[in-house]
Protein backbone atom coordinates (compact mmCIF):
# COMPACT_ATOMS: atom_id res chain seq x y z
CA UNK A 1 0.00 0.00 0.00
CA UNK A 2 2.91 2.50 1.06
CA UNK A 3 4.37 1.49 -2.48
CA UNK A 4 1.17 2.48 -4.41
CA UNK A 5 1.01 5.34 -2.51
CA UNK A 6 4.65 6.37 -3.09
CA UNK A 7 4.36 5.55 -7.32
CA UNK A 8 1.15 7.83 -6.94
CA UNK A 9 3.36 10.75 -5.59
CA UNK A 10 5.50 10.33 -8.18
CA UNK A 11 3.45 10.32 -11.16
CA UNK A 12 1.42 13.51 -9.59
CA UNK A 13 4.98 15.60 -9.54
CA UNK A 14 5.78 13.80 -12.84
CA UNK A 15 2.55 15.05 -14.32
CA UNK A 16 3.10 18.87 -12.45
CA UNK A 17 6.50 18.97 -14.03
CA UNK A 18 4.76 18.51 -17.14
CA UNK A 19 4.65 21.53 -19.76
CA UNK A 20 2.91 22.19 -23.05
CA UNK A 21 5.08 23.73 -26.09
CA UNK A 22 4.35 24.69 -29.53
CA UNK A 23 6.45 24.04 -32.59
CA UNK A 24 5.97 25.93 -36.10
CA UNK A 25 7.91 27.81 -38.59
CA UNK A 26 11.56 28.86 -37.50
CA UNK A 27 12.03 31.15 -40.40
CA UNK A 28 10.60 33.85 -42.22
CA UNK A 29 7.50 32.31 -44.37
CA UNK A 30 6.17 34.27 -47.45
CA UNK A 31 2.41 35.58 -48.26
CA UNK A 32 0.27 32.43 -49.74
CA UNK A 33 2.78 29.87 -47.88
CA UNK A 34 1.08 26.76 -45.76
CA UNK A 35 2.29 27.00 -42.41
CA UNK A 36 1.66 23.80 -39.58
CA UNK A 37 2.25 24.22 -35.76
CA UNK A 38 2.34 21.43 -33.76
CA UNK A 39 1.41 21.09 -30.00
CA UNK A 40 2.89 18.35 -27.39
CA UNK A 41 3.42 17.48 -23.89
CA UNK A 42 6.84 17.43 -22.72
CA UNK A 43 7.70 14.13 -20.21
CA UNK A 44 4.17 13.53 -19.67
CA UNK A 45 1.94 11.25 -21.04
CA UNK A 46 -1.24 13.40 -20.40
CA UNK A 47 -3.91 13.33 -22.97
CA UNK A 48 -3.57 15.91 -25.76
CA UNK A 49 -7.43 15.77 -26.81
CA UNK A 50 -7.69 18.18 -23.96
CA UNK A 51 -5.44 20.48 -25.75
CA UNK A 52 -6.42 23.39 -28.11
CA UNK A 53 -5.02 26.20 -30.53
CA UNK A 54 -5.31 30.29 -29.49
CA UNK A 55 -4.13 33.11 -31.30
CA UNK A 56 -3.91 36.87 -30.07
CA UNK A 57 -6.13 39.13 -31.65
CA UNK A 58 -4.48 42.63 -31.71
CA UNK A 59 -7.47 44.37 -32.57
CA UNK A 60 -10.14 42.65 -29.75
CA UNK A 61 -6.48 42.86 -27.26
CA UNK A 62 -7.54 38.77 -26.63
CA UNK A 63 -6.62 35.42 -27.04
CA UNK A 64 -8.99 33.71 -29.20
CA UNK A 65 -9.97 29.24 -29.82
CA UNK A 66 -9.88 28.29 -33.29
CA UNK A 67 -13.70 28.16 -33.77
CA UNK A 68 -14.70 30.89 -32.14
CA UNK A 69 -17.04 33.60 -33.41
CA UNK A 70 -17.57 36.85 -32.22
CA UNK A 71 -21.07 38.48 -33.49
CA UNK A 72 -21.96 35.40 -35.56
CA UNK A 73 -18.96 35.41 -37.60
CA UNK A 74 -15.42 33.93 -37.69
CA UNK A 75 -12.72 36.80 -37.34
CA UNK A 76 -9.80 34.75 -38.02
CA UNK A 77 -6.51 35.99 -39.77
CA UNK A 78 -6.48 33.10 -41.25
CA UNK A 79 -7.42 31.15 -44.84
CA UNK A 80 -9.01 27.58 -44.21
CA UNK A 81 -7.18 26.74 -40.93
CA UNK A 82 -7.85 23.05 -39.88
CA UNK A 83 -7.21 21.24 -36.56
CA UNK A 84 -5.68 17.50 -35.99
CA UNK A 85 -4.61 15.18 -33.93
CA UNK A 86 -2.17 12.00 -34.31
CA UNK A 87 -2.39 10.60 -30.56
CA UNK A 88 0.62 12.58 -29.61
CA UNK A 89 0.73 15.94 -30.49
CA UNK A 90 -1.99 18.01 -32.00
CA UNK A 91 -1.49 19.80 -35.20
CA UNK A 92 -2.76 23.42 -36.80
CA UNK A 93 -2.73 23.47 -40.56
CA UNK A 94 -2.80 26.95 -42.31
CA UNK A 95 -3.28 26.17 -45.63
CA UNK A 96 -3.00 29.98 -47.36
CA UNK A 97 -1.11 32.03 -44.79
CA UNK A 98 -1.26 36.19 -45.24
CA UNK A 99 -0.25 38.80 -44.13
CA UNK A 100 -2.20 39.18 -40.87
CA UNK A 101 -1.06 35.45 -39.86
CA UNK A 102 1.74 36.24 -37.85
CA UNK A 103 0.23 37.01 -34.94
CA UNK A 104 1.04 35.00 -31.47
CA UNK A 105 -0.29 31.40 -31.25
CA UNK A 106 -0.12 29.40 -28.12
CA UNK A 107 -1.57 26.12 -26.47
CA UNK A 108 -3.93 25.71 -24.13
CA UNK A 109 -5.04 22.49 -21.86
CA UNK A 110 -8.70 21.96 -20.97
CA UNK A 111 -7.74 19.75 -17.87
CA UNK A 112 -9.79 21.09 -14.75
CA UNK A 113 -6.36 20.07 -12.43
CA UNK A 114 -4.00 22.66 -14.40
CA UNK A 115 -4.95 25.90 -13.53
CA UNK A 116 -2.88 29.29 -15.10
CA UNK A 117 0.20 29.75 -16.26
CA UNK A 118 0.62 26.06 -16.21
CA UNK A 119 -2.45 25.43 -18.70
CA UNK A 120 -0.58 27.26 -21.71
CA UNK A 121 2.56 27.20 -23.58
CA UNK A 122 4.77 30.24 -24.38
CA UNK A 123 3.51 31.86 -27.35
CA UNK A 124 5.33 31.28 -30.61
CA UNK A 125 5.19 33.96 -33.55
CA UNK A 126 6.23 33.79 -36.92
CA UNK A 127 6.82 36.30 -39.89
CA UNK A 128 5.03 36.47 -42.63
CA UNK A 129 6.88 38.42 -45.64
CA UNK A 130 4.79 40.10 -47.96
CA UNK A 131 4.43 42.92 -50.75
CA UNK A 132 1.07 44.60 -52.10
CA UNK A 133 0.63 46.29 -55.57
CA UNK A 134 2.19 49.60 -55.86
CA UNK A 135 0.02 52.56 -56.08
CA UNK A 136 0.95 55.25 -57.99
CA UNK A 137 -0.04 58.92 -57.30
CA UNK A 138 0.26 62.93 -58.61
CA UNK A 139 2.04 65.31 -56.69
CA UNK A 140 0.98 68.52 -56.28
CA UNK A 141 -2.31 70.45 -56.73
CA UNK A 142 -5.58 68.69 -56.36
CA UNK A 143 -4.63 65.62 -58.28
CA UNK A 144 -2.13 64.83 -55.10
CA UNK A 145 -5.02 63.30 -53.05
CA UNK A 146 -6.49 60.98 -55.85
CA UNK A 147 -4.64 57.96 -57.42
CA UNK A 148 -2.73 58.82 -60.85
CA UNK A 149 -4.60 57.22 -63.97
CA UNK A 150 -3.07 54.42 -66.04
CA UNK A 151 -3.02 57.64 -68.75
CA UNK A 152 -1.25 60.42 -67.93
CA UNK A 153 -1.62 63.44 -70.56
CA UNK A 154 0.08 66.60 -69.86
CA UNK A 155 1.68 69.56 -71.85
CA UNK A 156 4.66 70.49 -73.34
CA UNK A 157 7.25 72.01 -70.64
CA UNK A 158 5.03 70.88 -67.56
CA UNK A 159 6.36 69.04 -64.51
CA UNK A 160 5.51 65.98 -64.09
CA UNK A 161 5.94 63.81 -60.48
CA UNK A 162 4.79 60.84 -59.62
CA UNK A 163 4.95 58.76 -56.48
CA UNK A 164 5.30 55.08 -55.87
CA UNK A 165 4.27 53.27 -52.59
CA UNK A 166 3.55 49.69 -51.46
CA UNK A 167 3.01 47.74 -48.17
CA UNK A 168 5.35 45.59 -47.66
CA UNK A 169 6.61 43.39 -44.45
CA UNK A 170 9.90 45.10 -44.84
CA UNK A 171 10.56 48.94 -46.24
CA UNK A 172 11.24 48.28 -50.06
CA UNK A 173 13.64 49.36 -52.83
CA UNK A 174 12.19 51.12 -55.48
CA UNK A 175 12.91 52.45 -59.10
CA UNK A 176 11.86 53.36 -62.04
CA UNK A 177 12.28 52.26 -65.39
CA UNK A 178 11.02 53.50 -69.22
CA UNK A 179 9.58 50.94 -71.41
CA UNK A 180 12.60 50.16 -74.63
CA UNK A 181 14.89 51.91 -72.77
CA UNK A 182 17.75 51.41 -69.95
CA UNK A 183 16.86 54.63 -68.52
CA UNK A 184 16.46 53.92 -64.90
CA UNK A 185 15.84 55.74 -61.83
CA UNK A 186 16.72 54.71 -58.47
CA UNK A 187 13.82 56.32 -56.75
CA UNK A 188 10.14 55.78 -55.39
CA UNK A 189 9.31 59.21 -56.98
CA UNK A 190 9.55 59.84 -60.70
CA UNK A 191 10.22 63.53 -61.84
CA UNK A 192 10.27 65.31 -65.32
CA UNK A 193 11.16 68.80 -65.47
CA UNK A 194 9.53 70.36 -68.35
CA UNK A 195 8.77 67.51 -70.21
CA UNK A 196 9.22 67.00 -73.91
CA UNK A 197 8.09 64.42 -76.60
CA UNK A 198 10.99 62.35 -76.26
CA UNK A 199 10.03 61.99 -72.81
CA UNK A 200 6.90 60.46 -73.60
CA UNK A 201 6.02 56.74 -73.04
CA UNK A 202 5.42 53.94 -70.75
CA UNK A 203 6.88 54.37 -67.11
CA UNK A 204 7.05 51.28 -64.88
CA UNK A 205 7.62 51.71 -61.14
CA UNK A 206 9.15 48.48 -59.12
CA UNK A 207 9.00 47.63 -55.83
CA UNK A 208 11.37 44.64 -54.46
CA UNK A 209 11.44 43.33 -51.31
CA UNK A 210 14.61 43.27 -49.63
CA UNK A 211 14.72 40.48 -47.47
CA UNK A 212 13.33 37.73 -50.65
CA UNK A 213 14.75 39.49 -53.56
CA UNK A 214 12.18 37.50 -55.42
CA UNK A 215 9.50 39.17 -54.47
CA UNK A 216 8.85 41.94 -57.01
CA UNK A 217 5.84 43.94 -58.02
CA UNK A 218 5.08 46.71 -60.22
CA UNK A 219 2.69 49.44 -62.16
CA UNK A 220 3.21 51.10 -65.22
CA UNK A 221 1.68 54.54 -66.00
CA UNK A 222 1.84 55.70 -69.79
CA UNK A 223 2.58 59.17 -70.21
CA UNK A 224 1.49 61.31 -73.00
CA UNK A 225 2.58 65.34 -74.13
CA UNK A 226 0.24 67.19 -75.66
CA UNK A 227 1.80 70.40 -77.61
CA UNK A 228 1.44 73.71 -76.27
CA UNK A 229 -1.83 74.98 -77.91
CA UNK A 230 -3.76 72.06 -76.66
CA UNK A 231 -6.81 72.98 -74.53
CA UNK A 232 -6.31 72.75 -70.76
CA UNK A 233 -9.15 70.43 -70.46
CA UNK A 234 -7.45 67.71 -72.63
CA UNK A 235 -4.75 67.38 -70.19
CA UNK A 236 -5.78 64.97 -67.36
CA UNK A 237 -5.52 67.82 -64.48
CA UNK A 238 -8.07 69.60 -66.58
CA UNK A 239 -10.18 66.78 -67.14
CA UNK A 240 -9.91 66.25 -63.72
CA UNK A 241 -10.81 70.02 -62.85
CA UNK A 242 -14.03 70.01 -65.02
CA UNK A 243 -15.03 66.94 -63.80
CA UNK A 244 -15.08 68.30 -60.21
CA UNK A 245 -17.17 71.79 -61.31
CA UNK A 246 -19.42 69.70 -63.27
CA UNK A 247 -20.14 67.34 -60.15
CA UNK A 248 -20.21 70.65 -57.89
CA UNK A 249 -22.76 73.00 -60.09
CA UNK A 250 -25.06 69.21 -60.28
CA UNK A 251 -24.94 69.32 -56.41
CA UNK A 252 -25.40 73.01 -56.50
CA UNK A 253 -28.91 72.44 -58.46
CA UNK A 254 -29.50 69.80 -56.76
CA UNK A 255 -29.77 71.68 -53.56
CA UNK A 256 -31.93 74.49 -54.68
CA UNK A 257 -34.42 72.20 -57.07
CA UNK A 258 -34.66 70.99 -52.86
CA UNK A 259 -34.97 74.18 -51.30
CA UNK A 260 -37.82 75.69 -53.72
CA UNK A 261 -39.66 72.72 -53.38
CA UNK A 262 -39.52 72.30 -49.39
CA UNK A 263 -40.34 76.05 -49.62
CA UNK A 264 -43.42 75.69 -51.85
CA UNK A 265 -44.71 72.76 -49.90
CA UNK A 266 -44.70 74.44 -46.86
CA UNK A 267 -46.40 77.56 -48.28
CA UNK A 268 -49.20 75.23 -49.44
CA UNK A 269 -49.59 73.69 -45.77
CA UNK A 270 -49.87 77.11 -44.65
CA UNK A 271 -53.01 77.92 -47.47
CA UNK A 272 -54.68 74.99 -46.89
CA UNK A 273 -54.96 75.36 -43.16
CA UNK A 274 -56.81 78.88 -43.05
CA UNK A 275 -56.35 81.90 -41.03
CA UNK A 276 -55.87 81.18 -37.39
CA UNK A 277 -58.41 81.15 -34.89
CA UNK A 278 -57.83 85.03 -33.64
CA UNK A 279 -60.38 85.99 -31.05
CA UNK A 280 -59.88 89.61 -31.58
CA UNK A 281 -61.77 89.31 -35.09
CA UNK A 282 -65.30 88.36 -33.49
CA UNK A 283 -67.86 90.78 -33.03
CA UNK A 284 -68.85 91.55 -29.04
CA UNK A 285 -72.68 90.56 -27.95
CA UNK A 286 -74.14 93.03 -25.35
CA UNK A 287 -76.76 92.23 -23.46
CA UNK A 288 -79.27 94.85 -25.03
CA UNK A 289 -78.73 94.02 -28.40
CA UNK A 290 -80.53 91.67 -30.94
CA UNK A 291 -78.10 89.19 -31.12
CA UNK A 292 -78.59 88.93 -27.33
CA UNK A 293 -82.48 87.81 -27.49
CA UNK A 294 -83.80 84.42 -27.78
CA UNK A 295 -84.38 83.59 -31.47
CA UNK A 296 -88.29 83.23 -32.84
CA UNK A 297 -87.30 82.12 -36.16
CA UNK A 298 -88.74 78.58 -35.39
CA UNK A 299 -91.97 80.63 -34.86
CA UNK A 300 -94.56 79.69 -37.61
CA UNK A 301 -97.54 81.16 -35.87
CA UNK A 302 -97.74 84.52 -35.72
CA UNK A 303 -97.90 86.03 -31.92
CA UNK A 304 -101.73 87.76 -31.48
Amino acid sequence: MKALWVIGVVALIHCSYATLIIKGPTEAVLDGEPVTLECLYTDSDLNISHVHFEYFSEYMQLWSRFGESWWGRRCMPFYSPYVDQDGEKALLYIYHSTRFSGVPFRCVSDAENVTEPDNSSQPLTFKVHYMGQPSLSMEGGYSSYLSAPKELNVQLGDDVVVKCSASSSEKPSYYWQKEGSDWLLPSSTLTLKKVSELEEGQYTCMAQHPSVESLIKQSTISITVLPEDAPWYATTNGRLWLMTLAAAGALFVFILSVSAFLCRRAKQIRTRKGPINDHSQKKPIYKTSVESLPSASGDKQPLV
